[in-house]
């Protein structure tokens, strides 16, 4: 039975995410050799990336009164359902922009790329499991993603933001605010989730080692 992976507690998830992320690899280089570290690297910056938009946006939307808001259980219920999607949503652009990167590099089939990114993406939905605080629209919004990668087109994609198109819209479609202040924060929200991939591309660009990873994950298939 895979282990339960869950977010920390809201409140404090905003400063423990960035402080895990600041303390980690953001602030030096550390080479993605290997697969495992590969899947490190995603489910990392998926959560970073969902906890600070997430949050952010609820704190920015609430103000003074954003920890007064963690005492009403229905709303919390709203929150830990919407993390869970752009969680998904993130893992979903990273693992498409990986592989863009993995096949540019190694000029390998569109094929392996596929079917090694395929593995570490159900490695990591594996490894999440079912959480308990998900909505009951969690494995339909994750087989999304795997049929996402499944089908995706990378010779299509440029390194650059193209490759993250869910997480933005899902930040605006799942995050607990009413819709009339959605509709009119819709663009700034955008934004400010593409804003937050720049140094997480940056620092896979930096760190991946595509001939390495590859290697690795050919040694770990081979009888």
């Amino acid at each position: 039975m895979a282990r339960a992976w869950q977010f920390p507690e809201p409140v404090a998830a905003i400063g423990r995410a960035l402080r895990d992320y600041l303390g980690g690899r953001r602030s030096k280089a550390q080479p993605v050799t290997n697969r495992a570290e590969l899947r490190q690297f995603l489910e990392s910056r998926a959560s970073y990336v969902s906890q600070m938009s997430l949050y952010g946006y609820l704190r920015t939307r609430t103000g003074v009164r954003f920890p007064e808001l963690f005492a009403d259980n229905a709303f919390v219920a709203s929150i830990n359902q919407a993390k869970w999607h752009i969680w998904l949503a993130c893992l979903s652009d990273i693992a498409v922009y990986a592989g863009l990167l993995i096949l540019r590099r190694t000029n390998s089939p569109v094929d392996t790329v596929r079917g090694f990114m395929r593995s570490v993406l159900d490695e990591a939905l594996t490894v999440v499991g079912t959480p308990a605080d998900a909505s009951p629209e969690f494995h339909a919004h994750a087989e999304r993603v795997r049929a996402r990668l499944a089908l995706c087109d990378w010779n299509a994609l440029e390194d650059d933001e193209s490759a993250f198109s869910e997480s933005p819209e899902a930040l605006v479609r799942y995050a607990p605010v009413i819709d009339e202040l959605k509709t009119l924060d819709a663009p700034i929200v955008r934004n400010s989730v593409r804003f937050r991939w720049q140094e997480v591309r940056r620092d896979l660009r930096r760190d991946l080692r595509a001939e390495a990873v590859l290697a690795d994950a050919a040694q770990g298939a081979a009888p």
